[in-house]
């Protein structure tokens, strides 16, 4: 009786941090639908006050609201229909997805960096470039 105790506390332990570790995998769902949408100004509800931002062209550091309105003139541009992410994995307090973008103008292939400020994820690198591939 004593054995059956002592496995069931060791499996549920196994169990708890296993889930833990899936959680800590998880972008933000909000991301996703920004992108999908083609919503700059959403999407920036989850970037740090400065980001990295390579797009296309454009390849710098810029604040929060610079990052917007470049990201917003790329979307004006280029009409999302379509966001899903292809990768996403978790190391210390960073987590990073890989995705693709499709526009009414071609597909993109998507990266972002995201690291905690704050118990906060925000994004800190968003990466936009064609995906050559199709």
């Amino acid at each position: 009786m004593k054995f059956i105790k002592v496995f069931t506390i060791i499996a549920l332990t196994i169990i708890c941090f296993s889930l833990r570790a899936q959680d800590q995998g998880k972008i933000p769902g909000g991301i996703s639908i920004a992108l999908k949408a083609g919503n700059a100004a959403e999407l920036s509800k989850y970037m740090n006050s400065t980001i990295e931002l390579l797009l296309l062209d454009k390849e710098d550091f810029y604040k929060k609201n610079v990052a917007e309105t470049i990201l917003k003139d790329f979307f004006a541009e280029y009409h999302a229909k379509d966001f899903t992410i292809r990768h996403q994995g978790a190391k210390n307090d960073a987590q990073y997805a890989i995705g693709n973008l499709k526009t009414e103008k071609g597909d993109f292939r998507v990266y972002f960096l995201l690291k905690k400020v704050d118990q906060e994820l925000l994004i800190h690198q968003i990466r936009i470039e064609s995906d050559n591939g199709k």
